[in-house]
């Protein structure tokens, strides 16, 4: 794992989106365990400040995203304070592997987020899934474009 795809994990972390409203009008909501679907690196994101902001603390890290830096950050607040931008998406910045980045979180559904995190002009996507949850769907996999 590069250290821009750990870069983008972390903004996955970190950079959460917006609740769309689901079937019969419930409105899912980010909070919650999520892990990459490579498996390798977990957070936890709750709302914080003001109840509309997205924290995320990096709570487990296997295989290659075991580095050092990453390892720093380990029960930590990879994002703080993390901004609604409209109607389906948190921006922030992220912290993660020693580099900082700034980040954008999309709910795709209740299940899988997409964390988008650019630095020096590379941008990198990845995708998460809800722990406790069946695999995402092919459909929703498919948003995973960036590698």
């Amino acid at each position: 794992m590069t250290t821009l795809t750990r870069l983008a994990a972390a903004t996955l972390l970190f950079s959460l989106l917006a609740s769309p409203v689901l079937a019969g009008g419930a409105k899912a909501s980010p909070a919650g365990t999520w892990q990459t679907v490579d498996g390798q690196a977990r957070v936890r994101v709750t709302m914080c400040g003001d109840g509309t902001q997205l924290c995320a603390k990096l709570t487990a890290l296997s295989g290659e995203a075991r580095t050092p830096g990453n390892l720093q950050l380990l029960n930590r607040y990879v994002v703080q304070g993390a901004k609604l931008d409209d109607s389906n998406g948190w921006a922030g910045t992220l912290h993660f592997d020693g580099q900082t980045a700034d980040g954008h979180i999309i709910l795709v559904s209740a299940n899988a987020i997409t964390v988008s995190g650019c630095q020096m002009g590379l941008c990198k996507t990845l995708l998460f899934r809800r722990l406790g949850t069946a695999p995402v769907t092919a459909e929703v996999a498919s948003l995973t474009v960036n590698e």
